[in-house]
């Protein structure tokens, strides 16, 4: 059984909550760092004014995709938030909310007040967001720029060939996200790099399986490519291959591009489907690890339980016997 991840990170939701919804006591000043998937940082620190700081190790590329604009607006909404600019941003992040406690808990209703920690909470989700959400952009210009071309034209296959690859270096440059848009899809990548020769194995036996669903029963789910070693035709001029470095290619129709929920849904998912492919890896080499020491325990208590109780010097069987009145007495054989 696959287990979801949620998109949320639950501790920054945690210490929200208390904090906009509490109990009698008198406010404390915070200073708590979190940590979560992909190396990303969090900081929330103040008293009635919450500073709430994000670090993330692919920040310069979101740049590159209006990551700041997307968060502005996602956030701008909210009355008792101050989004500070870019020579106000704490040292060592790459974006800082304020949060005024006071005014929140006097003023908002309580339905505000939890959609203003779901938002808060999801601040990594939203920020990841951005490039998909550009690309999906392009994706929709594209089906009106070529809605009435014949898409099997030469010049127009060039032309798709070419069009820009979106590339997010989330962990770094061995393990990256790209996005291509095409007139009537659009195309995730996602490389990984297997470190133990295991993990690869494990990695094989879950992407076969997301295939396995789809052609059993899930039609409508996205089409799922997986390489090894060798990258896609759509990124071969963006990575350098490496060894023991594997592609999982995700294939997204108009059926999931559909704006609204459905595509907000999509993106959800998507990005956080490495988290979700390695944490599933070692949920499932733990679990083969525990029933690996139950089997030898259980081997090592049928042992004990051949082994004789009673040996001489020479390896054989010493009998104990008693008299009827309780006495013990050994007799050894020759």
């Amino acid at each position: 059984m696959m287990l979801q991840i949620e998109q949320n990170n639950l501790l920054i939701q945690k210490t929200l909550t208390e904090r906009l919804f509490p109990n009698g006591d008198s406010l404390k000043s915070l200073d708590r760092i979190i940590t979560d998937f992909d190396f990303t940082t969090f900081h929330i620190s103040g008293k009635t004014e919450l500073l709430i700081s994000i670090n993330l190790k692919c920040w310069n590329d979101l740049l590159k995709y209006g990551v700041s604009e997307y968060l502005n607006s996602k956030y701008s909404k909210f009355n008792n938030l101050k989004i500070l600019s870019k020579s106000e941003i704490e040292p060592g992040y790459d974006y800082s909310i304020i949060l005024n406690s006071e005014n929140s808990s006097n003023e908002d209703d309580e339905d505000t007040k939890l959609d203003l920690i779901n938002e808060l909470s999801l601040l990594k989700r939203n920020a990841l967001a951005a490039p998909f959400h550009k690309a999906f952009n392009r994706y929709d210009e594209l089906v009106k720029k070529y809605s009435n071309s014949n898409t099997y034209a030469e010049e127009v296959q060039q032309e798709l060939f070419n069009e820009d690859v979106y590339v997010i270096k989330y962990r770094g440059a061995d393990e990256c996200i790209f996005i291509k848009p095409s007139f009537d899809r659009v195309t995730v990548i996602f490389s990984t790099a297997f470190k133990d020769e295991t993990d690869k194995i494990f990695g094989k036996v879950f992407l076969q399986e997301f295939v396995d669903a789809r052609k059993r029963s899930v039609q409508t789910a996205p089409q799922v490519l997986y390489s090894h070693n060798e990258p896609p035709l759509d990124i071969s001029n963006y990575v350098s291959t490496k060894e023991n470095q594997s592609f999982i290619t995700f294939v997204l129709f108009p059926r999931h591009l559909v704006k609204g929920d459905k595509r907000e849904n999509c993106i959800s998912h998507i990005e956080m489907f490495r988290s979700y492919f390695h944490y599933h890896i070692k949920c499932s080499k733990a679990y083969m690890h525990s029933r690996m020491r139950f089997r030898v325990k259980e081997f090592l208590k049928i042992l004990n339980r051949a082994k004789p109780e009673n040996l001489d010097d020479e390896g054989k069987i010493i009998e104990n016997r008693k008299t009827a009145s309780g006495r013990r007495f050994d007799i050894k054989s020759n």
